[in-house]
């Protein structure tokens, strides 16, 4: 990995994920003739969280090798803003593990030069708690623990909002709200952000009554949305957060990023993400 990963001194976990891969596919599936051509192998330098990013590049990678005869690198990160600047600069081909908004601000904050190539998945945000069972236990002045990332809030305030706990003054775009939006909030909620990669070391100290989680770091940290969320966001294949593949500009119609959506989106990596979390906690989108 270059310099500017390396420096960060962030988490990081290097996986090569070659054709000797011992990942197999269903090669009983008819899957469309590709469109894709692709000649000398070639390798593909992709980063990616953990949970589910990391493992369905993981299933991925033997048919990219043996369909393109391209070779995947998954490099995995956790820190949401090492992704989109490690992508700017060249220093991977693509990243898989934010959402539409997440982009969208990135890039008008930052000035990047990267694209949206594909919608893979979604996975639904969850409040979790060790204090309370249900929302109708959450007390007055009770801490609730979010993401400081922005470009989450909308998302977050909305399921507070339908869950009848706040309530979004009128005509505010509910992707871009945040909590200076709130118009009502009978239980007197209050509002603490950390880093995404600390909401689950907030949730198992304690520091919050709810925390909300996105779907990636709920699954790293053992947690089941279905089963441990006191409430969870309802997700089908309209959500606009749903989790994008992105690289840099000028690069959207390189054969090997075509050939990586072509597979990501095949059936067979559908089949593998609705069997791996049967759960519901992580769904193909269309």
């Amino acid at each position: 990995m270059k310099k500017l990963i390396k420096l960060l001194g962030i988490s990081l976990l290097a996986l090569s994920i070659v054709a000797c891969s011992s990942t197999t596919t269903n090669t009983d599936s008819e899957e469309p003739e590709s469109t894709v051509e692709t000649t000398d192998a070639e390798t593909l330098t992709v980063s990616a969280t953990l949970d589910p990013h990391s493992k369905i590049l993981e299933f991925a990678a033997p048919i990219l090798k043996e369909q393109y005869n391209i070779d995947l690198d998954v490099i995995v990160l956790d820190d949401y803003y090492v992704f989109n600047k490690a992508l700017d600069s060249g220093e991977v081909d693509a990243n898989y593990f934010q959402h539409v908004p997440f982009f969208d601000g990135e890039v008008e904050s930052n000035g990047y030069k990267i694209s949206n190539v594909a919608g893979i998945h979604i996975e639904p945000f969850g409040f979790y708690s060790n204090t309370i069972k249900s929302i109708e236990d959450l007390e007055d002045n009770s801490k609730v623990v979010i993401s400081n990332s922005i470009a989450d809030h909308g998302r977050i305030l909305t399921i507070l909002e339908k869950a009848g706990l706040i309530k979004l003054a009128d005509g505010v775009d509910a992707l871009n709200a945040t909590t200076s939006d709130i118009v009502e909030n009978s239980k007197n909620l209050q509002f603490i952000e950390v880093k995404p990669e600390l909401l689950t070391l907030a949730y198992e100290n304690n520091e919050g009554d709810l925390v909300a989680i996105n779907g990636n770091y709920a699954i790293q940290a053992g947690l089941n949305p279905t089963i441990d969320a006191v409430i969870l966001e309802q997700a089908d294949e309209t959500n606009p957060y749903v989790n994008i593949v992105a690289v840099q500009q000028g690069h959207e119609d390189d054969a090997k990023i075509k050939a990586l959506v072509e597979v990501l989106k095949s059936e067979d990596v559908k089949e593998f993400i609705l069997s791996t979390w049967s759960d519901g906690s992580v769904i193909p989108a269309e």
